[in-house]
């Protein structure tokens, strides 16, 4: 099925195939019937039948998946396309950002909580929940970006790896955690059923783990078609909606107790609003672009395109 919105996509790299492997069946549920949304050079966007996974196929795979993470992703030449503009610049931004969050995130914490956050980047969630009393420990995958964190945490508060290689390396006993939290990286994870049934093991049993994922059924991606800005296919390789979320984590052992967009905004700068308005096409670029003569200014802005999901273990 092809998607109505076709005008414009985003030409991927002539070498975007290195390194992918084709895509034969839904992760979550194993059909192999699908629906094509769309393709995109040689990505083609794919919806699964019987349980609605959107996923992509060819996926990058191995070393050339890990690849995408260097130093270019952090601070990118091609933003709509891969990473982000210059991520460690935007701290302030994501600092706020987090802050806000923690309405929410203390509504599932005890006092002086141990928190583990998996793909922390540069760890600014582990920073606010540090200033606000909690035991903070981070795994991030690329080196690129741990180094901050680590500058801001210590070397004994981060690993830089994956997390089954953390948890002997830092010692995570099983169910030593109250809160695991991923934020925007599931939908980059090529297995999440098995990092998610290994958080499900270091959870706590009143424990809490709270994610972060884009919501492809939203009302904004449903208008945006494959103009969405989070269709990035050498990174985001599923797209979830709160239907396929709720079944990916019953499979992993987890009951889901509450799943929103309410607190899943980010402050911005007007630069990043212009940037993205790139992808809409050239006329919404040129329109936008006065935008980055307040590159300097931010707002806090919520498409309700993402889904704040909070899961305990069943």
């Amino acid at each position: 099925m092809q998607h109505p919105n076709q005008a414009h996509p985003v030409a991927p790299p002539a070498d975007a195939l290195a390194g992918a492997v084709a895509v034969d069946h839904c992760q979550l549920c194993g059909s192999t019937a699908r629906d094509r949304r769309f393709q995109d050079g040689p990505f083609e966007v794919m919806t699964c039948r019987d349980c609605g996974l959107v996923y992509v196929t060819p996926r990058l795979h191995g070393q050339a998946l890990l690849d995408v993470y260097g130093e270019g992703y952090w601070k990118s030449d091609n933003p709509k396309q891969r990473g982000y503009a210059d991520y460690a610049r935007e701290s302030a931004l994501y600092l706020r950002t987090f802050e806000k969050r923690m309405a929410l995130v203390q509504r599932w914490l005890p006092a002086n909580a141990r928190v583990l956050d998996v793909g922390c980047a540069a760890g600014y969630f582990l920073r606010v929940a540090q200033r606000h009393g909690h035991d903070v420990h981070g795994v991030e995958l690329s080196p690129a970006i741990a180094h901050e964190a680590i500058a801001a945490l210590g070397a004994d508060r981060i690993h830089v790896g994956t997390l089954d290689a953390a948890i002997p390396a830092m010692n995570y006993a099983p169910a030593s955690f109250d809160l695991i939290t991923l934020w925007d990286v599931i939908e980059h994870v090529p297995d999440p059923q098995a990092v998610l049934r290994r958080i499900r093991e270091l959870l706590r049993p009143h424990g809490h783990l709270l994610l972060e994922t884009q919501n492809v059924a939203s009302r904004w991606a449903r208008l945006l078609g494959r103009r969405w800005h989070h269709y990035k296919h050498a990174e985001h390789l599923y797209h979830f909606t709160p239907a396929t979320i709720r079944r990916l984590l019953a499979d992993c052992g987890f009951r889901t107790v509450e799943v929103g967009s309410a607190y899943a905004g980010k402050y911005v700068s007007f630069a990043f609003l212009a940037e993205r308005a790139g992808r809409l096409g050239p006329v919404a670029g040129l329109l936008a672009r006065p935008l980055r003569l307040f590159a300097r200014h931010s707002l806090y802005v919520n498409p309700h395109d993402e889904l704040i999901v909070v899961a305990a273990p069943a």
